[in-house]
């Protein structure tokens, strides 16, 4: 059980300092600042009561734990009773805004202490005490301050040793008994804990997020994967619960594979939280948010929900006033621009806390956008942190750099590893085994590289595309053969031993796993392929194996009742099979104690934690892993690269740096080192590679070059590994056994890229998976022959129709001495036969051209647009698109290298024949869609100009209709002079956002404004655009009631209005007209 104990600050000073409630501070003020705090008493409760109307207006969803936390507080600060109004029950809006108010005081206070740095972020943003305004309002000024004399006896001449008098120290110290905070701290296991008892290091880690909860600090615990982040958040929100009353409601966001892992957790750890999962398709959501989340709101603490589903259901989240946002595998946001970033940061949070377990990415910007989600009022500007940590001179080791990372790090981030905290965890062994290729693996290996020898050899273009379809198909190769269309024999097709023999792999797993079952241990297979678990589960169906399957593509329930299969006591269940991607991720399979990867990944903290998913607290045995690599191949290189990227990464994070920006990216040359690794071995023989060793000896060996490697790259320091390479030699491998396939590959005819047809279910492509992961453009299927010697005319060029006519007939006959027969397209559909029929026929009906026909071609090959180029007419489009088509002037600025007449002459022909282009209805609706931002543009100044003008001084005058749409954030002097400095710098200038914004923050007026001076270009844009939506209404309405007074025709003079008679002639009037 924990000790509360209180502690005094006038005892000796103790590691964890109890901070100044806000209540305290204003106390200290009313004795030294009586007229500020003065002001201050007269503003708070018309503060106060407008924070409660707007608690009422929001319609929030109302929760009973503020009550209870005011309750609880009430035991801890006494005063607070006596000085603060009384707040109404259920008003979740009210005490949410006033835990962000007091926990921003504490938080200041709390940083300030930790280092001075926070002092320069804070210079930016909120100052520390400063109470931020509510959204929507601007908080009346307070009275100057005078300033405080200097006393004589305070600062003597020339003494600069800044001693205290007396009487400033007895105020300290009065100040300081003041602070009599209730701590709690954990000594041992808490008792609201059922399903087992905390670890020492995991009831450190709960001590210290209580210790941020109590300071006001957001955080990330970054403990390594498998040392129970899960348990130490479900029993922080125990403690909220037991020992803050503060039961919720909280969320949690995890990963989809995740998720009933969470809900198992909260029963097994804390069954007294009552938690709710947020999934499914959308009437089962439907349901549980109109019954539970927004029926009985006593029944639920916590909500665990999924990435996916944040998005989906974001305006029913939004709704509720969350205690504690908790993200698991927290890297997902290091994109502040990605929707769920977005997003999430919509949401109205107490306190957030992130959890990952790789360590923080080496990136800068992706450092800062974490920081941002914790502390957006001190991390505001990614723009500032860049400056303050200048990168350019990371690389030179600057320790006043090192020394602010980790100053900026250690309030926030508690990272543990397992060789540090967990003794009791068995060690994790990695055995890299380096398997041969098979016969059939070199011939396929060989062609890969056949196919594209000049880039092999640096003869070709290295097109980075290029390369990376090439490491694909050469990636495949070493996992199996049979990945590729044609080369399982069949049909029929069999699974037998060809399925092994075929493959290096193969031959070592169908040893390895014998022996492994034998042992009795539990085996988990990794691939980054999922048709290579389509292949591994023929084999273990064929060899008897009893397993499990886990990928991208399996549902929820079936996923989670394999793993439970897999887990249970006396489970049947021999060997689990992963994609890497989909099983690598918060998945606890601690029961198997054997790790296979039958392939590695591009980045090792990948690798790593699928790993974890067997080594992990519960583990009782060794776990050891088994790396699959293909000796002499691509694959070699990959892993080299990832041990050295992980060994510079252990380097780099340690010394408290950030590595340079983009060198995760491979390079092109590295590409091409990776390609030519070991090709000279594959051309050298034909045979296979694969050892007939016991695999014992093959083990024994496997691990005696894994110890070589790992103490190889532990010697080599920061600057050796930047630069450790295996270069391929230099030899040229265009020759090998007497043949030159230079001239070979013109006669080869190979399609790699199209799908397998060993496929068990349809949906699995492992190209598709590569080349999204890698972005490889797909090539285009081969084409028809050409005759070689035909001119190369563009549509664009628009040459008379009879020279395709002329050409089209030249082709044919070309194909028709040939002897090309036209293949059956399945893409066609029904029509397909059809088609190929009538190809077939105008090739064996063609003739060949006549010399007159010949003449003709060639002259009208010379009456097109000849030199204009594609770039050229990309050019021209563009700038119709941004000029309108009738700025010829601005559109013959544009297209380089082309006078004013040619573009006018070409564009006369484009507008009468551009439809002739294959693409001419993309091209004019890209053409219209400018035309219609133009036209926009020009609505919007005329616009504003009208508004502006009835103002003699609009930037004190000028008023906004807003009707009901005037928001909660900005305030009409705000708009105001948004409005007024859009029309003065130009509504339809380039960069106009970025200098409203400049402008905004050298406006006096805005000087303590921080919600205004922290607005972004695109905030500050999309405002602008809401106002001028409310102008354009209003000016309409004026257009409007005018039209309709023209219409009505007025009195006539003389009458009254509403008669319609003329007034009676008297005598009277007629003797005064006529003495005129």
């Amino acid at each position: 059980m924990g000790k509360s104990t209180k502690k005094n600050n006038n005892d000796a000073v103790k590691e964890e300092e109890p901070v100044k409630t806000q209540m305290e501070t204003e106390e200290e003020q009313e004795k030294s600042e009586s007229n500020q705090a003065d002001a201050e008493e007269e503003y708070a409760p018309e503060e106060e009561g407008e924070k409660e109307a707007d608690g009422e207006g929001e319609g929030e969803v109302e929760a009973e734990a503020e009550v209870d936390s005011e309750n609880a507080a009430e035991d801890t600060v006494e005063e607070k009773v006596e000085t603060a109004p009384a707040k109404p029950p259920g008003k979740l809006a009210v005490n949410y805004e006033g835990q962000v108010t007091e926990d921003r005081s504490k938080r200041f206070e709390y940083l300030l202490q930790q280092t001075e740095i926070f002092a320069h972020f804070m210079t930016s943003g909120v100052k520390p005490g400063e109470q931020k305004a509510k959204p929507g309002r601007k908080p009346k000024p307070k009275e100057p301050k005078e300033p405080e004399k200097l006393e004589e006896s305070k600062f003597e001449v020339n003494d600069h040793r800044h001693r205290k008098t007396e009487q400033e120290e007895d105020e300290e110290l009065l100040s300081e008994v003041k602070k009599d905070v209730n701590y709690f701290r954990f000594e041992e296991s808490p008792k609201y804990i059922k399903g087992g008892t905390l670890r020492d290091y995991q009831i450190r880690g709960l001590n210290w997020m209580i210790s941020l909860f109590e300071n006001g600090i957001n955080g990330i615990l970054a403990d390594e994967m498998g040392l129970g982040k899960t348990l130490q958040t479900i029993s922080l929100l125990g403690y909220m619960k037991h020992y803050k009353n503060i039961p919720g409601p909280h969320l949690v966001i995890a990963p989809k594979s995740t998720l009933t892992n969470w809900m198992n957790e909260f029963k097994r750890w804390c069954p007294s939280l009552n938690a709710v999962c947020l999934i499914g398709d959308a009437a089962t959501r439907s349901t549980l948010i109109r019954d539970t989340l927004l029926g009985n709101q006593k029944e639920w603490d916590v909500c665990v929900t999924s990435y996916e589903m944040i998005i989906r259901e974001k305006s029913v989240l939004k709704k509720f006033n969350w205690r504690y946002m908790v993200i698991d595998e927290a890297h997902r946001i290091k994109n502040e621009k990605s929707k769920l970033s977005e997003f999430i940061r919509e949401f109205k949070t107490t306190n957030r806390l992130l959890l990952t377990g790789t360590p923080l990415q080496n990136n800068l910007h992706e450092l800062w956008a974490l920081l941002n989600f914790l502390l957006p009022d001190f991390f505001n500007s990614s723009e500032d942190f860049d400056a303050w940590f200048n990168t350019s001179n990371l690389v030179e080791g600057d320790d006043g750099i090192i020394n602010r990372l980790h100053a900026i790090l250690r309030p926030f981030l508690l990272r543990r590893l397992k060789s540090e905290v967990e003794k009791r965890l068995p060690p994790k062994k990695e055995i890299k085994i380096y398997v041969g290729l098979s016969k059939m693996q070199r011939d396929w290996y060989t062609k890969i590289l056949m196919k594209d020898i000049d880039i092999v050899n640096g003869a070709g273009k290295m097109d980075k595309m290029r390369l990376l379809n090439i490491l694909m198909q050469l990636r495949k190769c070493c996992n199996h053969p049979y990945l590729f269309d044609g080369a399982e024999p069949g049909p029929p097709y069999t699974t037998d031993q060809h399925i092994v023999d075929n493959c290096g792999k193969m031959c070592i797993l169908d040893k390895l796993l014998p022996k492994l079952m034998e042992q009795g241990s539990r085996v988990l297979v990794f691939s980054q392929m999922t048709r290579m678990l389509d292949i591994l589960e023929d084999y273990c169906l064929w060899r008897g194996f009893n397993y499990c399957r886990l990928d991208g593509q399996t549902a929820h329930e079936d996923r989670e009742q394999a793993i439970y299969e897999f887990n249970k006591p006396d489970s049947e269940k021999f060997l689990f099979m992963l994609s890497t991607r989909a099983g690598g991720l918060g998945i606890n399979l601690a029961t198997a104690d054997v790790v296979i990867l039958f392939d590695s990944d591009w980045n090792p903290q990948v690798d790593l934690q699928a790993m974890d998913r067997a080594h992990r607290i519960g583990q009782t045995k060794t776990v050891r892993v088994f790396r699959m690599i293909t000796d002499n191949t691509v694959e070699e290189r990959i892993v080299e690269r990832a041990e050295i990227k992980l060994r510079l990464d252990t380097v780099v994070i340690q010394q408290g740096r950030l590595a340079e920006a983009g060198s995760n990216k491979l390079a092109k040359e590295e590409m091409l080192g990776m390609i030519r690794h070991g090709a000279d071995h594959i051309f050298a023989s034909k045979d296979s590679d694969i050892t007939d060793e016991d695999i014992d000896n093959i083990l024994k060996k496997s691990e005696e070059r894994t110890e070589q490697i790992k103490a190889k790259l532990e010697e080599l320091g920061e600057s050796s590994l930047r630069n450790f390479t295996l270069d391929a030699p230099d030899c040229s491998v265009y020759k090998f056994e007497g043949e030159d396939y230079r001239d070979k590959q013109k006669m080869t005819a190979l399609n790699w890229i199209e799908p397998p047809k060993r496929e068990r279910k349809a949906n699995y492509a492992v190209d598709a998976y590569f080349r999204e992961a890698l972005r490889v453009s797909e090539p285009r299927a081969p084409k028809a022959p050409r005759p070689p010697k035909q001119p190369n005319v563009q549509d664009f060029q628009f040459f008379p129709p009879r020279l395709f006519e002329l050409l089209d007939k030249e082709i044919y006959y070309y194909r028709k001495t040939l002897g090309y027969k036209v293949p059956k397209n399945p893409e066609l559909g029904s029509d397909a036969a059809k088609i190929q029929r009538e190809e077939q026929r105008k090739i064996d009906e063609s003739e060949p051209l006549t010399e007159d026909e010949i003449a003709e071609k060639e002259d009208l090959l010379t009456q097109g647009f000849t030199n204009w180029t594609r770039r050229d007419f990309n050019q021209f489009i563009k700038a119709n698109e941004k000029y309108g088509r009738d700025d010829l002037d601005s559109i013959a600025k544009e297209v380089e290298g082309k006078t004013p007449d040619e573009v006018m002459e070409y564009a006369n022909v484009f507008w009468d024949r551009c439809h002739e282009l294959t693409d001419c209805d993309r091209i004019l609706a890209q053409i219209e869609k400018g035309e219609q931002r133009i036209q926009r543009r020009q609505d919007i100044k005329r616009a504003l100009d009208a508004k502006m003008s009835r103002y003699r001084a609009p930037f004190h005058q000028l008023r906004i209709a807003y009707g009901t749409n005037k928001g909660k954030n900005y305030i009409e002097e705000e708009d105001r002079f948004l409005i007024c400095m859009l029309h003065k710098l130009g509504f339809d200038r380039e960069m106009v956002y970025e200098e409203l914004k400049s402008s905004i923050r050298n406006a006096p007026q805005f000087r303590f404004d921080y919600f205004i001076k922290s607005r972004t270009a695109p905030e500050l844009q999309r405002r602008c655009n809401t106002l001028i939506t409310l102008i354009e209404r209003e000016n309409q309405e004026i257009e409007e009631k005018e039209r309709s007074t023209k219409k009505k025709p007025g009195p006539k003079p003389g009458l009254p209005r509403g008669s319609s008679k003329r007034p009676a002639v008297t005598n009277d009037s007629k003797n005064k007209k006529r003495k005129k």
